[in-house]
């Protein structure tokens, strides 16, 4: 220290003019325990990165969700064999059955089955699927709901078998000739037990 020293000189000169701390009492702290520590904050940093999600990394396209399941959408054919001919049946059956109740309601679920149809498969081979719909249906439904109202067998049958018709016309003109519908013939392949409601 000189005569115009304050406190303790922590630098002192080296060669080339580089300047070097001097520790004190600090200095007996060993290098191996100073790399050791430099070494585990650099792996504390490095976990720490790894596992902060970076916003926007992993996104998929705007508006995309990770747990939307897919989409299906069953094809006309699907929903005809599954939702429209087993009603168009019933009708038939439940009829024959003299449960007229039973008719009234399935031709509800018909005409809401043919309307599910037509929004599902707005388009058919460049044609409007609701508006052929309803142009070949409409008229026999209304027919079919006055026979079922008057309990009339001989109305029910006749516009039956105009509906069994509008579908079979649906079908020629979308090149599905070969699929024809008509009174149903034969046992019921159904569990449904008709005229036994509220007994």
């Amino acid at each position: 220290m000189g005569p115009y020293s304050t406190g303790p000189t922590y630098f002192s000169s080296a060669p080339f003019g580089i300047a070097t701390m001097n520790l004190g009492p600090f200095s007996a702290v060993s290098k191996s325990s100073l790399a050791f520590g430099v070494l585990s904050a650099s792996i504390v940093i490095l976990l720490t990165t790894a596992f902060v999600r970076v916003p926007g990394a992993h996104a998929g396209p705007p508006g995309a969700s990770s747990t939307q399941p897919p989409t299906y959408l069953p094809s006309i054919s699907d929903m005809m064999i599954e939702t429209i001919q087993p009603r168009h049946e019933r009708i038939w059956r439940a009829e024959q059955a003299g449960d007229w109740d039973f008719v009234a309601y399935e031709l509800g679920n018909l005409r809401g089955a043919f309307g599910r149809l037509g929004r599902a498969h707005p388009t058919e081979q460049n044609t409007p699927l609701p508006d052929m719909i309803e142009s070949v249906t409409k008229q026999p439904f209304e027919d079919l709901k006055v026979a079922i109202n008057r309990r009339d067998g001989a109305e029910f049958g006749k516009a039956y078998d105009e509906l069994s018709e509008a579908c079979n016309s649906c079908h020629q003109a979308l090149n599905h000739g070969t699929v024809v519908i008509g009174r149903p013939a034969g046992a019921a392949q159904s569990d449904l037990i008709f005229g036994k409601a509220g007994r």
